[in-house]
């Protein structure tokens, strides 16, 4: 029986892992995502930030994506969008952390000649 307790503990906390790994992979892809469609040249730097909440809504949900905010910087020596989410970070199935996860999307500004 003790056994049995500790095994589902166990597998209980790797597939809330999998679960917390996958929200994070799931926001950093459309930060990412966001951040490039935001550096087309046809495109301006409050395109990105609407293209993130839309990916990330249809993705988890409208309350994962209720904190994005987009600069322009440079990154690795070029200047560069950068998307910024600020999500919760699951920790009981979806129930965790508000605005406990941070990720940063990035992408080289296009411009024409």
């Amino acid at each position: 029986m003790l056994v049995g307790a500790l095994l589902t503990v166990l597998t209980l906390s790797v597939i809330q892992l999998g679960l917390a790994l996958l929200v994070r992979n799931t926001v950093l892809d459309a930060a990412s995502e966001g951040a490039r469609y935001g550096a087309l040249a046809d495109n301006n730097i409050g395109d990105s930030v609407g293209r993130t909440r839309d990916l990330i809504t249809t993705a988890l949900g409208p309350g994962y994506a209720r904190d994005i905010s987009v600069a322009r910087g440079s990154y690795d020596g070029y200047p560069a969008d950068i998307v910024t989410v600020k999500t919760p970070l699951p920790l009981i199935g979806l129930i965790g952390i508000p605005r406990g996860l941070e990720v940063h999307g990035h992408a080289a500004i296009e411009t024409l000649p």
